[in-house]
């Protein structure tokens, strides 16, 4: 019995962190600046978002990208202080062959810990839904970063403003398959 109540509740919390979310109105910010929620939501929420993924042995927290939405994908790198594996859960879309995300880290100012260890050491592995692949990662540039940022647009209408509230910009990462897929 206590199995299908849990059973239950996991079925009503993917169902319900699978709709879109309205960004979090925060006091004292302009109609038409982005909202993001305070800091210690989100990196909560990214918490909660990996202790699901383990307790359910992977079954919830990736999902592949629909025209419309970006996936979620798990990126293990290694530690470049450490060298030692390290993980986390991104959005990405597909590119053709390759997978594409963003060098983040919640629009908080700092750049991610996945992304300066990428540019360390650019080998890592990529878990989407029913596969496993070796990658090599690289900031796109230019003509393709333009391509790829229009393409995040469309995905996400606030995308711009959010990256407003970056010093610098945001890097837009291009995960090559290293094998066949």
């Amino acid at each position: 019995m206590a199995s299908v109540d849990a059973s239950r509740r996991l079925r009503a919390v993917i169902a319900w962190t699978d709709q879109p979310m309205e960004p979090i109105p925060l006091p004292d910010h302009p109609d038409n600046a982005a909202r993001v929620p305070p800091r210690w939501f989100v990196r909560s929420a990214w918490s909660i978002h990996r202790g699901l993924y383990r307790v359910t042995g992977g079954r919830f927290g990736l999902r592949r990208p629909k025209r419309d939405r970006y996936g979620m994908m798990r990126l293990t790198t290694i530690g470049r202080r450490s060298g030692q594996e390290r993980s986390v859960i991104l959005g990405y879309f597909e590119d053709g062959p390759n997978l594409v995300t963003m060098a983040m880290n919640g629009w908080a100012d700092p750049e991610p810990a996945w992304w300066l260890n990428l540019q360390a050491t650019p080998e890592a592995t990529v878990e989407i839904p029913g596969n496993r692949r070796e990658v090599r990662g690289r900031a796109a540039d230019g003509e393709e970063r333009s391509r790829l940022w229009a393409r995040w647009r469309q995905i996400d209408t606030n995308l711009d403003g959010y990256a407003a509230l970056r010093s610098g910009e945001t890097a837009v990462v291009v995960l090559e398959p290293t094998s066949g897929p």
